[in-house]
């Protein structure tokens, strides 16, 4: 009877996952189904200023897959606030139109892409499940599975799924000094990983498509300052010499110059402004 219950609640999951709504660009796996999300947030491309060469090469890949050509699992890791998840939202923005569609799906969920897979397998349209922010733990299991089902499972990827992942760290899993005392190397002097630093590495190298995004230079940080100045309306009520040197002091006091830091200056800067703070 346990089984028989447990195949009917399998069933059931699977049903509601395929009754959604086909029209919309973004979804959300949450409880056994994909939910549409009516307003998804999509970031203007222009806006991302200082990482153009890994968006072009996302660009590319995704114009592959929506097309129904060979296309690769992708990593954007690099700092925080430098654009990764704007990039995906963004080129939403650009393929929604072709079919493309974005299924958001947490780290606690992973257990579940074989389930998605199978509802996603005959289903219209190009998927691209987006894992945001993804990292492990090393007592976490889960991205032993995760690993299998990006390459070496068993069951064969539903030709429409694609992984679009992103990470503040390259290979998802913290790095410990003492791993280093593992390595070895051979008569020639070529350096090999101990098998500690080697599991980790693994994680990574199953993504086809690994693009950094990394922190900004100065020029870069107030190039980005002038993109949002001009979008929420701050330049003109200063001085260029005076936004800039107000978004070096803001940045210096949150210890980033990152896209979303820059962002958040010229947002405080306009609205001391208007509060009449200097």
């Amino acid at each position: 009877m346990l089984e028989l219950a447990e195949q009917r609640l399998r069933a059931e999951a699977t049903e509601r996952t395929q009754a959604g709504d086909d029209s919309a660009w973004a979804f959300r796996w949450h409880a056994g189904r994909i939910d549409p999300i009516e307003h998804p947030d999509l970031y203007p491309l222009e806006g991302l200023i200082g990482v153009e060469s890994s968006v072009a090469r996302l660009r590319t890949n995704l114009a592959a897959f929506v097309a129904g050509a060979p296309a690769l699992d992708s990593l954007l890791y690099g700092e925080r606030g430098t654009g990764k998840s704007s990039a995906v939202r963004g080129l939403l923005r650009e393929f929604g139109p072709s079919g493309l569609r974005l299924v958001e799906v947490r780290r606690n969920d992973l257990r579940d892409l074989p389930t998605i897979h199978r509802a996603l397998r005959d289903r219209p349209g190009r998927f691209a499940l987006f894992c945001d922010d993804l990292a492990f733990e090393e007592v976490d299991a889960t991205y032993i599975e995760f690993k299998a089902v990006l390459d070496g499972g068993l069951e064969a990827r539903p030709a429409n799924v694609l992984i679009l992942a992103t990470s503040n760290r390259r290979h998802l899993i913290p790095e410990r000094m003492w791993e280093n005392l593992e390595a070895t190397h051979g008569p020639g002097g070529e350096l090999h990983p101990g098998e500690t630093s080697d599991e980790k590495i693994s994680l990574s190298d199953r993504f086809g498509l690994l693009l950094p995004f990394l922190g900004f230079d100065q020029v870069t940080y107030l190039r980005i300052i002038e993109y949002h100045a001009q979008e929420i309306g701050l330049l003109g009520k200063l001085s260029r010499e005076e936004l800039e040197a107000r978004a070096l002091r803001f940045a210096l006091d949150r210890g980033s110059r990152s896209g979303r830091t820059a962002r958040h200056a010229c947002i405080a800067i306009l609205q001391g402004l208007e509060g009449g703070r200097p």
